[in-house]
């Protein structure tokens, strides 16, 4: 094995434009920062507790459960919600909370401590407190309720990370961000390609591609291309090669499905912090889960037990000899913990964390030889910068022509050619260094004319669909993708919003002006009878397919939606209408943002934006509408407004090759 050295990179680089470029990612993240405290002070104090439980970011009212120290030593409280009503909610393990009550003229009181989701099940909630005096106050409180807090440690993680990365001199991680901005040559390794019959040309490719890389790698993987299987099997044939990889995604649910799939391969993995989505089999791999069904644990436990019992009954004997107790058993407890905590890391092959979880105070000091970042596509790159130091190189896998980083403020995002947060690592390294890049291009999931409009649109036509999803279908003479026009409501619906749930007939339902059925909720939009017309239509083509083969063969669906408010009113129709009863497994109802990653047999998505004026808000983030459009299979379904919708070129072409193509 030899290292293939390019020429020595050029000096005369402006190496201030670089640092210039990062400090604006700063001060933009700083501008980022700013705008969500602000609009979280705001809302917190301007915002009714019955909107708050309706957005997600409030359980109310609370019942208390039992208080007691979970494995790693941290005073817990189990809270549960008593009227959920199917809300969704945006808890994870984690975030930051506060607590509340509510007296009886609806005015909030909020308690004086922080806490934090240490575990999320269904209506149950287990969050970490610092104080027994704090899970006292919450057990005695009455008209209870807790909300999310603002995370300001995710920013200050970030804003470290940036100042290391601008400061970093003489040091490995200022080759690296030279190679990531300045375009300082990338070094391979030398070796003859692995063989992998298993997996397609482009994806044995992508995996040699990684195990050659020096610095960095990106595999990138549009939709159905089997990216996960690749990237797992690039990490297994790395630890061939190294003791110890890290692993870190954007998310919880991201980190749990590539640990979940190396467990599969018998990989050793050690999960650092909770995951979103604790399934059995993941728990068992999560560091808390393995610290106490340690052989050691229960001496520890009975150690700790033994400190709070002496500081429980301190009044007893002389402040020399409690202190001198107290020292031998926290000396003994330390030394337990250190003994444990190392034999778990020693055993794990892959440490597998969120970027921002790289932080954990378990990971200080530890280095490794490969970092993958899953998902990056998604990930700002301060977060990403995060992790970036702990290793000597790192692989970026994703797609950046899916979902961007989520960027709340306008000033922010990318504007022209000044590069905003939603302007990834992964994107800056696809243009600085192209020869870094292994497009994965069969994919198995679309039928060809499903997948034909994206790979146009977003691959240059590089994509090819396998022999096997080409010319599938649900029906015979079957049309694979339909725009079903939204019609405008009878005078009579819009006199009478007769055809209305309950819940949305109300005076904010109606957009201003020439519009109709456009709603602002505060946050999102709904279109009433697209909801009604997309329930009917999914109707329809179930009668079309028959429901003892919908329930032989579960054939799966999903409704999309951009905005979260059509999804929850989609969600009430389906749960309302008698006819869906038998197929409700069957059927999911998500934000775009929620069926990343995902796939259906079936794809309905309401488009929702309908007025005069051709607004279409963030439908104009076409990434997002390239997931949406690629998690079908076999049927695409699009219901929308076409004057409206057509005032972009992007739907004017979707339009164009849904009504001339030829399947």
């Amino acid at each position: 094995m030899r290292d293939v050295c390019p020429p020595p990179f050029s000096s005369n680089y402006p190496h201030r434009l670089m640092i210039k470029a990062l400090e604006r990612q700063r001060s933009l993240l700083q501008l980022e920062f700013e705008h969500e405290r602000d609009a979280f002070r705001r809302n917190a104090l301007a915002t009714q507790t019955a909107t708050k439980v309706r957005r997600g970011i409030c359980w109310f009212p609370l019942s208390t459960g039992r208080s007691y120290y979970n494995s790693l030593d941290q005073l817990v409280v189990e809270v549960r919600r008593t009227d959920s009503l199917d809300e969704d909610h945006n808890f994870e393990p984690g975030k930051p909370v506060c607590f509340f009550t509510q007296d009886a003229s609806e005015q909030l009181h909020y308690m004086k401590f922080q806490a934090q989701v240490s575990y999320v099940e269904g209506d149950r909630m287990v969050v970490a407190i610092a104080t027994s005096d704090a899970a006292a106050q919450l057990q005695n409180a009455e008209r209870l309720g807790v909300e999310l807090a603002l995370d300001e440690s995710t920013y200050r993680l970030m804003f470290e990370a940036l100042d290391r990365v601008i400061h970093a001199k003489d040091s490995r991680l200022a080759q690296l961000r030279d190679i990531c901005h300045a375009g300082a040559p990338i070094h391979k390794y030398t070796f003859l390609p692995q063989r992998f019959p298993w997996l397609n040309p482009s994806q044995e490719q992508a995996v040699n591609e990684v195990l050659w890389a020096k610095d960095v790698a990106v595999v990138h993987g549009p939709p159905g291309t089997g990216k996960t299987t690749t990237l797992v099997e690039a990490i297994y044939e790395t630890l061939h090669r190294e003791t110890q990889v890290m692993v870190c995604a954007q998310s919880n649910m991201a980190v749990d499905w590539i640990a979940e799939k190396l467990c599969d391969r018998g990989v050793n993995v050690l999960r650092i912090g909770n995951p979103t989505r604790v399934t059995d089999h993941m728990l068992e791999q999560t560091y808390e889960r393995r610290f106490e069904n340690h052989p050691h644990y229960s001496q520890l436990w009975a150690i700790r037990k033994a400190i709070r019992d002496l500081y429980a009954s301190r009044r007893h004997g002389t402040q020399e000899s409690f202190q001198q107790k107290v020292n031998r058993l926290k000396d003994r407890a330390t030394e337990l913990e250190l003994s444990i905590q190392q034999q778990l890391f020693d055993e794990a092959r892959v440490i597998a964390c969120t970027l921002t979880g790289s932080a954990h105070r378990l990971l200080t000091g530890r280095r490794f030889g490969t970092l993958f970042i899953d998902e990056a596509a998604q990930a700002l790159e301060a977060a990403c910068w995060i992790a970036i130091p702990k290793a000597d190189r790192f692989i970026l896998a994703g797609d950046h022509r899916q979902l961007p980083p989520t960027i709340k403020t306008l000033q922010a995002l990318t504007h022209g050619d000044d590069i905003g947060l939603d302007h990834t690592l992964m994107e800056v390294i696809v243009e600085a260094q192209p020869r870094a890049v292994s497009l994965l291009n069969v994919q198995y999931r679309m039928c060809d004319a499903i997948m034909q409009f994206p790979n146009r649109e977003f691959y240059h036509g590089a994509l090819q669909s396998d022999p096997s999803v080409k010319y599938r279908g649900i029906l015979d003479w079957d049309t694979a993708v339909e725009w079903i026009e939204t019609p405008p409501p009878s005078k009579e619906q819009e006199r009478t919003k007769t055809t209305l749930p309950a819940c949305t007939a109300d005076s904010s339902t109606w957009e201003q002006g020439n519009g109709w059925g456009e709603s602002l909720d505060g946050l999102s939009r709904t279109n009433p009878f697209e909801a009604e017309l997309t329930v009917r239509v999914l109707q329809q083509y179930f009668e079309k397919i028959g429901k003892e083969r919908l329930l032989a063969e579960r054939i799966d669906v999903g409704l999309i939606s951009p905005y979260r408010g059509q999804v929850r009113l989609l969600r009430q129709l389906i749960k309302r209408d008698n006819f869906f009863k038998p197929f409700r497994s069957l059927i999911s109802v998500n934000t775009v943002d929620g069926f990343q990653g995902q796939e259906r047999d079936i794809i309905v998505i309401s488009l929702v934006r309908n007025n005069e004026e051709g607004q279409i808000g963030f439908l104009r983030d076409l990434r997002r509408m390239n997931v949406a459009i690629t998690r079908a299979r076999m049927k695409l379904i699009l219901i929308g407004d076409k004057q409206t919708l057509c005032h972009h070129p992007f739907y004017r072409r979707l339009a164009h090759y849904i009504d001339n193509s030829e399947y």
